[in-house]
């Protein structure tokens, strides 16, 4: 009876212990989130959880990885790809945040923290990428792929999955696959470093003006913004200005003090450029070797060839035909730009050449005498809060989608605004806009996740969690932020990636949402921008912030008139940006470069005009040395064919809205993710390849 009762008593207690609760930890990242939506509890998160939280994750997915490899069973989609594109979840979990904020909100510690991370992260790719009984696996599994009745998503991950092992080095040899680890860490350092120092340049300098008459010209807007600024670095009384683009737009273009203008824009060219502690001209240099030396382990001539094979574009040869394609057709318009602009600095009795400091402001001269149009006419009719209600109303009538503000969801910065997103009042996904240049955030525009769309392993739903960040034109004490219409295409486009991720309906996670070939992920995002200046679309949202009247249709006209005005300036500065990156990238032999000689040795190959500089010179490039565009920034004007003539697919309809073509669209192209071969996706929405008329055409080049 004893041995009874003390059997039952260890079974209760057995059964307790059981059914105790988990007990939580103190770093965030290993528990479930306990906030709406699972949204990360950012007020809970501090620096000291993300080494903790990536080592656990490490770990976690080394396991994983083992008992893929030692799964006694044949491989097969299930056991092996389908495990695999599940493995890492705790470390996608962290990284999406660290990843995040380090762009959107860093500091001295976070950067710290990437630089110690980031030879972690090349190695733990590498192990998993160049682990030989892992790939045995997968070649066994695509191999035999007509034995398994695979889906088409599943057919194209099988494909992805083995590609990417090839193309990672899985097949080489034990001593290359050594020398590539080397290069993968050095690299994955060299970019950290880039970008750091990209962030420390732009914030190391500041035009400090302290007489009214330096101010000559510019807007009362800019004056406020700029004394702001100075105010905030205890220099009351004084005007500041930087060189994040919102900041020095509006000096350049309307600053009548041509040394100021100088100033200013030397400072932003020079960028990464200056022989200090934060120079990039070596650190491009060692990346452009290695990268050559990568490719040619991997069995490519250069990283061009390795970067495009499976992009649409599939060759360089094919981008530089592609490019200068419409270099001949642009630099011409750029010339005659110039021309005009030299006659005006004559006419005014100027006695110097136009350099590429006047551009901004003798164009906007030139727009206001053509036009009557400028953007300070323009702004009071752009609050910020306005466009992002204006791309929301096209969302709603494209796709039926509902945003609403959520202020009991935690966000990373006061800047932030979140919104929830249902369609049919189903949740569809959450939205956080953030809009303000800030010294923790690095210049551009760009749209990432939190967390991304897909189904669990069990085929439930995961709702996205989607971030747009932008460096918009900020409040001043007395007005909010008003934008150029520039600025709210910027918002739209941006607008388009968080749509593609936000509709997508893919179940694994590595072919959801944006993860598409470069050269594609750019339609989504940039056919948003035609519907910013439709008049349809302005009388909704482009109201007077002070009186609420709609922006006036003779404004809107002349809006349509100027769309094309500088347009030669617009393409050429962009392309010579895209075609110093190719020339980068199609080097077929590991050279010790100099970065000003090969720089300027490639724009007189292509005759850029003096009076213009590339978007984007070699040192600042974050793009490429720092980000995923290399040998791809030419993507923004090749899915410039795409979107000119996808938005023709609306406008054949006599209707900007149409349901059916919108359907269309969202099923064909922003449901299914990477899941399918792009040119595929597009001609089964379009019906047809497009070309390039539709794009000179769009540009005025034609």
């Amino acid at each position: 009876m004893m041995k009874k009762t003390l059997l039952f008593m260890f079974l209760i207690a057995v059964a307790f212990t059981g059914c105790k609760k988990e007990e939580k930890s103190d770093n965030p990242f290993l528990n479930k989130y306990d906030t709406p939506f699972e949204v990360p509890p950012f007020e809970q998160i501090k620096a000291a959880h993300f080494m903790p939280a990536y080592l656990k994750g490490f770990e976690e997915q080394r396991n994983e990885i083992k008992a893929i490899i030692n799964n006694p069973k044949e491989p097969n989609f299930n056991n092996t790809i389908k495990a695999l594109e599940y493995s890492g979840q705790l470390l996608s979990k962290v990284s999406r945040v660290f990843g995040s904020l380090n762009s959107a909100n860093t500091n001295d510690t976070l950067q710290k923290i990437n630089r110690e991370l980031s030879p972690l992260l090349s190695k733990s790719r590498d192990d998993i990428n160049l682990n030989d009984s892992l790939f045995q696996r997968i070649r066994s599994v695509f191999e035999n792929r007509d034995k398994f009745k695979l889906t088409e998503e599943e057919k194209k991950v099988l494909d992805d999955t083995y590609k990417n092992f090839v193309r990672s080095g899985a097949a080489l040899s034990p001593e290359d696959k050594d020398k590539l680890r080397k290069i993968n860490e050095e690299l994955s350092l060299l970019s950290v470093q880039f970008g750091e120092n990209n962030l420390a340049e732009t914030n190391g300098f500041k035009l400090v003006i302290d007489k009214q008459e330096d101010l000559a010209g510019l807007p009362e807007d800019a004056i406020n913004q700029a004394a702001i600024m100075a105010k905030s670095m205890k220099m009351d009384g004084k005007w500041v200005f930087t060189i994040q683009y919102p900041i020095m737009e509006p000096f350049l273009k309307y600053s009548e003090k041509r040394d100021l203008r100088q100033k200013l824009f030397t400072a932003y060219f020079m960028k990464g450029d200056n022989d200090n502690e934060h120079d990039n001209k070596t650190i491009i240099a060692k990346i452009a070797k290695l990268r050559v030396e990568r490719s040619h382990l991997l069995g490519y001539k250069s990283y061009a060839d390795f970067a495009l094979e499976r992009n649409m574009a599939k060759t360089p040869e094919k981008v530089f035909e592609f490019l200068n394609q419409v270099w001949e057709a642009a630099i011409p318009v750029a010339k005659a730009e110039a021309e005009a602009q030299q006659e005006l600095i004559n006419k005014e009795g100027g006695k110097f050449k136009l350099e590429p400091w006047d551009w901004w402001y003798y164009s906007e001269k030139i727009k206001k005498e053509k036009y009557d149009l400028s953007d300070e006419v323009t702004r009071p009719y752009f609050k910020i809060d306005n466009v992002m209600e204006g791309m929301f109303y096209v969302a709603n009538r494209l796709y039926g989608l509902v945003f609403t503000k959520r202020n009991d969801i935690p966000k990373y910065h006061p800047d932030v605004n979140t919104f929830e997103v249902t369609r049919n009042g189903k949740h569809v996904g959450i939205l956080m806009i953030d809009n303000y240049p800030r010294p923790s955030k690095r210049s551009g525009a760009w749209c990432g996740a939190f967390r991304g769309q897909s189904r669990d392993i069990n085929g439930k739903m995961i709702y996205p969690i989607v971030t747009m960040v932008t460096n918009s034109t900020p409040p001043t004490t007395d007005k909010p932020s008003l934008l150029t219409p520039d600025e709210a295409s910027t918002l739209f486009h941006e607008f388009g990636h968080a749509l593609h991720q936000l509709l997508s309906n893919s179940t694994y996670p590595g072919v959801s949402g944006t993860s598409v070939p470069r050269d594609f992920v750019e339609l989504p995002s940039q056919i948003m921008e035609h519907w910013v200046l439709e008049p349809e679309v302005l009388k909704v949202y482009a109201k007077h912030y002070q009186t609420g009247e709609i922006i006036p249709v003779e404004i809107v006209e002349k809006l349509d008139k100027a769309s094309k005005f500088n347009t030669g300036f617009i393409t050429v500065e962009y392309l010579a940006a895209a075609l110093l990156d190719m020339e980068y990238h199609a080097l077929s032999e590991p050279v010790d470069l100099d970065i000003r000689a090969f720089e300027k040795t490639a724009m007189d190959k292509y005759g850029l005009i003096p009076e213009i500089k590339p978007r984007y010179r070699s040192t600042y490039f974050n793009h490429i040395w720092a980000g995923g565009y290399s040998a791809g920034y030419y993507a923004y004007i090749w899915c410039e064919i795409l979107d000119a003539d996808a938005f023709q697919a609306f406008k054949e309809t006599g209707n900007i809205f149409n349901k059916e073509v919108a359907a269309k669209f969202e099923k064909e192209i922003l449901s299914k993710g990477g899941t399918r071969d792009p040119l595929e996706m597009y001609i089964a929405f379009r019906g047809k390849e497009p070309g390039i008329d539709a794009l000179l055409v769009n540009r005025g080049l034609k």
